[in-house]
C-alpha cells in the first residue's frame, strides 16, 4: 500500500512542527479531551443534560467523547498502526483536522453554553477545563501535521485551493481485496452506525446538544470524505448492491422501532414525504433540467384531493374513498393538472420557465384561498382548510392505533412511517428506472444541450411534458398521505418561501444541497432541510437568514452537491483537475539529466 505521506516533502503544513511531534501530540490532547468527559463539568444540573456526574459522560459531554475518539482512532491511522489504514485510503491527516476541529468546536460551543446558561466562568468544574485544554491540544497539533499527498503528485505540489479541501481524493488502491463476508459485514455495519447517527440526532431532547451533534457530524463527515473512507465504502456498495439496497431498508424500517416518543418518529414521516416530494421534483430539475418554482403546488394537489375524498366531515363533496382509490385519484389529479400546466408553459425555458412555474404555484395557493363559497364556489373551505381527515384503515390495520409488533409499541406516527417508506420504495424504483431508461438519457440530453438533442432526433416538448407529468404525479402521491399525517390541509402549508419546509424554495434547495440527479442526494438534503427546523425551533427567525448563508458557502465550497452526480462533478472540477501537475521523474533515473536532455 503507498502512503500518501512523505517525510522528506516540503512541511507546507499551519504549524511547523515535526510529523512524529504532530501526530503525538494530537494523539495526546485527544485522550486528555476523553479523559476528562469523565469529570464533572459544572456544579448544578440546571444545565440540560446533567454534567454533574463524575464517571459517567452524558449530553454534550458524549459528543465531545465521540469526537476524541473518531480523532484518535484516525491519528492512530496515521501512526501506521495495523489494521487501521483502511479506514483512510485517501490520506489521514486532513481528515485527523477536521475531526480535531469538530472536537474542540463541540467542547468550546459547551463552555460558553454552560457560561452564558449558568452564573459565567466560574460554573464551570474542571473536567469542562480539562477537555477543553486537551482539544486545543489536539486541533494545535494536527494543524501541524504535513498534507497528504495524493498518489501520483509530486511531493511539492501540495498546495490546494480551500474549496478542494471540502473534496474526497481519491484513494489509493487496496493491497487485497477483502472477503465477500467481510464486504458485507462493513456495509452492514455503515448503515447501522448510519441508524444510529440520524436516530440520536432526532431524539435530541435540548437544542444546546442538538447543536453540538450538528457542529461533530458536520466537520465529521468532511473529516471522513477527506480521508477517502465514503468512496471506499462506495466500491463496496457498488460490489454489492442487493446486499447494500437490503440493508438501506432493514435500517429504515428498523427506525420507528427505536423512538420510545411519537413526536420524533413524526419527524422521520415528514421527513420521507419531504424526501418523496424531492425526488418527484429531482426528475423535473436533475434530469431533465426543468426549473420548476411552484413545485410544492402538485403536493397540494394530491393533498387535497384525499382530503375531499378520504370522509372528512368537513369535505364539501360527501365521498369517502377507500385508500387505494384516494391514493390513485390523488396522482392522477396531480398529473392531470401536471399535463394542464406543462403543455402551455414548456415551450420556455430557463428564466421564463422558471417565473411561469412560480406564478402556477402562488395561483394554486390563492385559489384554494378563495374557494370558500364567498369569493367563488365552496369547494375547499377556503383559509380554514380540510380538517378531521380520518385516520387511514386498510384491510383492518388502523393507522390511527397504536400496535404491539414483535414486542416494540408502533405508534401512530409509526405507522405512517412504514406506509410512506412503501411509497418512498416506489418513488426510488420509478425514478431509478426511469433514470437509467432511454427516456431518461433523452431528459439527460435536453437537461445539457436542447438544441443539441433536437437536432440528433429527440422531442424535446414531448419529453419535457412526461418529465412535468411525472414529477407532479410522484408528488401528488405523497401529498395524499401527507393529507392524513397532519390531519387537516390548508392553503398555508404550500407556500413558495417558509421557515419551514415543505415549500417550493426548500424543495429546490433539497435537490441542489443532495446532488441533482442522484438518487440518495434528494434524500440527505431533504433529511437536513427538514431535520434542522425542527430541532431548532429557538432560531426561527433567523432560520431563513442561516438557511442562505449555508446555501451560499455550500455553492462556494461544494456546488455540485452533498452526493455529486459524476458529470457535474467533472463539470464544476475540471480546472482544479486540469491543475495537479504531471508527476516528476526523479533526477536519477535512467535517460533523464538535470538538462532534461
Amino acid at each position: 500500500m503507498t502512503d500518501t505521506t512523505n517525510p522528506t516533502a516540503p512541511h507546507d503544513a499551519v504549524l511547523k512542527l515535526p510529523a512524529p511531534a504532530a501526530r503525538y501530540g494530537t494523539l495526546a490532547g485527544t485522550l486528555i479531551a476523553f479523559a476528562g468527559t469523565f469529570l464533572s463539568w459544572t456544579y448544578t444540573d440546571e444545565f440540560p443534560g446533567d454534567l454533574t456526574v463524575t464517571g459517567y459522560p452524558g449530553g454534550l459531554q458524549l459528543i465531545t467523547l465521540a469526537g476524541a475518539l473518531l480523532t484518535a482512532l484516525l491519528t492512530l491511522s496515521a501512526l501506521h498502526t495495523p489494521g487501521l489504514r483502511w479506514l483512510t485510503p485517501g490520506g489521514p491527516h486532513s481528515a485527523v483536522r477536521f475531526l480535531a476541529l469538530g472536537t474542540f468546536a463541540t467542547t468550546a460551543y459547551t463552555v460558553i453554553a454552560i457560561a452564558v446558561k449558568l452564573d459565567g466562568l466560574i460554573a464551570l468544574d474542571p473536567g469542562a477545563w480539562i477537555s477543553l485544554a486537551g482539544s486545543a491540544l489536539a486541533l494545535a497539533a494536527a494543524l501541524g501535521l504535513p498534507h497528504d499527498v495524493p498518489p501520483g503528485t509530486h511531493p511539492g505540489t501540495t498546495d490546494v485551493p480551500l474549496r478542494r479541501a471540502f473534496q474526497a481524493p481519491a484513494p489509493r488502491r487496496a493491497e487485497r481485496t477483502l472477503p465477500a463476508w467481510l464486504d458485507i459485514l462493513v456495509i452492514a455495519v455503515a448503515f447501522g452506525l448510519g441508524l444510529y447517527v440520524f436516530t440520536y440526532g432526532i431524539d435530541t431532547e435540548y437544542s444546546e446538544l442538538f447543536v453540538g451533534y450538528l457542529v461533530l457530524v458536520v466537520l465529521g463527515t468532511l473529516g471522513l470524505a477527506r480521508a477517502g473512507l465514503p468512496r471506499r465504502l462506495s466500491e463496496l456498495t457498488t460490489r454489492h448492491r442487493q446486499v447494500t439496497l437490503a440493508a438501506a431498508f432493514v435500517a429504515a424500517i428498523c427506525f420507528p422501532f427505536t423512538q420510545d416518543n411519537d413526536t420524533y418518529a413524526l419527524i422521520g414521516t415528514n421527513i420521507l414525504i419531504f424526501a418523496t416530494v424531492a425526488l418527484g421534483l429531482n426528475v423535473v430539475v436533475g434530469l431533465a433540467g426543468l426549473l420548476d418554482l411552484g413545485y410544492v403546488a402538485f403536493l397540494g394537489v394530491g393533498a387535497y384531493t384525499a382530503a375531499l375524498v378520504s370522509g372528512s366531515p368537513q369535505s364539501t363533496i360527501g365521498v369517502h374513498f377507500p385508500f387505494p382509490l384516494a391514493v390513485l385519484t390523488g396522482a392522477a389529479v396531480s398529473l392531470v393538472f401536471g399535463v394542464i400546466i406543462g403543455a402551455p408553459t414548456l415551450r420556455l425555458r430557463g428564466d421564463y420557465l422558471a417565473i411561469v412555474t412560480l406564478g402556477f404555484g402562488e395561483i394554486f395557493r390563492i385559489t384554494m384561498n378563495n374557494l370558500n363559497g364567498n369569493s367563488g364556489p365552496d369547494v375547499t373551505n377556503g383559509s380554514q382548510g380540510i380538517p378531521n381527515i380520518p385516520d387511514l384503515e386498510f384491510f383492518g390495520f388502523k393507522f390511527g392505533l397504536p400496535h404491539d409488533v414483535l414486542g416494540f409499541t408502533l405508534g401512530r406516527s409509526g405507522n405512517y412511517y412504514l406506509l410512506m417508506l412503501v411509497f418512498t420504495a416506489i418513488v426510488l424504483l420509478v425514478f431509478h428506472r426511469s433514470g437509467q431508461s432511454r427516456i431518461g438519457r433523452a431528459w439527460v440530453a435536453i437537461r445539457e444541450d436542447e438544441t443539441a438533442a433536437s437536432a440528433m432526433g429527440i422531442n424535446g416538448f414531448r419529453l419535457k411534458l412526461l418529465a412535468f407529468a411525472l414529477g407532479a404525479t410522484l408528488a401528488g402521491l405523497a401529498g395524499t398521505v401527507q393529507a392524513h399525517v397532519s390531519y387537516s390541509v390548508t392553503p398555508e402549508q404550500y407556500k413558495f418561501a417558509g421557515s419551514a419546509p415543505p415549500n417550493s424554495a426548500f424543495l429546490i434547495a433539497a435537490v441542489i444541497l443532495g446532488g441533482m440527479g442522484t438518487i440518495s442526494g434528494p434524500l440527505i438534503g431533504a433529511a437536513l432541510l427538514y431535520l434542522i427546523p425542527a430541532k431548532l425551533q429557538f432560531m426561527q427567525d433567523y432560520q431563513l437568514l442561516l438557511f442562505g448563508f449555508a446555501l451560499i458557502l455550500l455553492m462556494r465550497l461544494r456546488p455540485e452537491g452533498i452526493v455529486p452526480d459524476r458529470r457535474k462533478q467533472l463539470e464544476f472540477h475540471e480546472n482544479d483537475q486540469l491543475a495537479v501537475p504531471e508527476p516528476r521523474l526523479p533526477e536519477h533515473a535512467t535517460g533523464v539529466t538535470k538538462a532534461g536532455a
